[in-house]
């Protein structure tokens, strides 16, 4: 396993990528965003901004070191991460607003969110990959499982989302776990008459951990389905999530608006299942791959500007 991590890149390489994350994690929280606060729109803007660069410069870096095919995977994979993660932006409106949390507690829960979703993505890139460059055939089960999750979600865009406090997880974890449904969403545990209990901030991070994973079944197999170098696959991962907490504060007041966004991301998910199927046969190029799924985004963002909601038509 590690030799395939060395083949993909060199070990400071691998030190520097986390050298950065862990830099940059530690000035947003340890020092830009010390104190409990709801982010403004200019300051969600700003660090949306810096992630994105951030990401850039580090596209710029693979370019120079690797060559330009593994800076267009990596672009490719980035921006196909970034797509497929606005769903979880959907979702995170949705839990906040269920468990009721106030918007100065959100962005701690999304930080702590981050940092366990990079230790669960690490390990599900790794044993994809290794499927895929053991058994050959895996190419074929992960692209008919896009294939189905895209035609899956197409189907079920009118559902009513189901609510995240009745879920499976939050019930578990309220039977299994001490819980204090006061203890307020400050810290993840506290103690009262001499007994620690779990607080709704550690049950809402629970939650948003559970829906990271099952978002991540779906998009890293998409992202493989670009490329299958570790290296590749982990640093546009990361990058993406990284950035995914300040354009949750960026849009969060807006996401209602660009309800056309999944008919999107479905059919980004399908074409990617379709090519992942076909790639033995049919070879797709990056750039194409980039425009095509740079061209369903815009589409999709200018229809849900154009066409709004019936119901706030109706209500203008």
């Amino acid at each position: 396993m590690f030799h395939a991590l060395l083949d993909s890149a060199p070990w400071w390489a691998w030190l520097g990528f986390h050298l950065i994350v862990f830099v940059m994690l530690a000035l947003d929280l340890g020092i830009f965003n010390r104190k409990e606060h709801e982010p403004s729109m200019r300051e969600s803007g700003a660090w949306t901004a810096v992630w994105i660069l951030l990401a850039l410069a580090f596209n710029a870096a693979v370019w120079k070191y690797m060559g330009p095919v593994k800076a267009g995977e990596y672009l490719a994979g980035y921006l196909l991460e970034k797509s497929l993660s606005v769903d979880n932006l959907f979702v995170f409106v949705l839990v906040f607003g269920a468990f009721q949390v106030p918007r100065r507690n959100q962005h701690r829960v999304l930080y702590w969110g981050v940092l366990g979703a990079l230790v669960m993505r690490a390990a599900m890139i790794l044993a994809g990959t290794a499927l895929l460059r053991r058994f050959e055939w895996m190419t074929f089960v992960f692209g008919g499982f896009l294939l189905y999750t895209g035609i899956k979600m197409l189907l079920t865009q009118d559902d009513e989302p189901a609510d995240p406090r009745n879920g499976a997880a939050a019930r578990v974890f309220r039977k299994v776990v001490p819980y204090d449904p006061e203890g307020g969403f400050s810290h993840l545990v506290h103690r009262r008459n001499h007994r620690f209990y779990a607080t709704p901030m550690l049950l809402v991070l629970v939650v948003v951990e559970i829906t990271d994973l099952v978002f991540a079944v779906d998009s890293i197999p998409a992202v493989l389905a670009v490329t299958r170098d570790p290296f590749i696959v982990y640093t546009s991962n990361v990058f993406a999530i990284l950035g995914l907490r300040s354009l949750y504060f960026l849009l969060a007041r807006m996401i209602d608006k660009f309800h056309h966004l999944g008919t999107g991301l479905a059919v980004i998910l399908a074409l990617v299942g379709i090519k992942m199927c076909l790639s033995h046969w049919v070879h797709v190029g990056i750039g194409v791959s980039l425009l095509v799924i740079a061209a369903i985004l815009a589409g999709c963002i200018a229809a849900s500007l154009l066409w709004p909601p019936k119901d706030k038509e109706a209500g203008q």
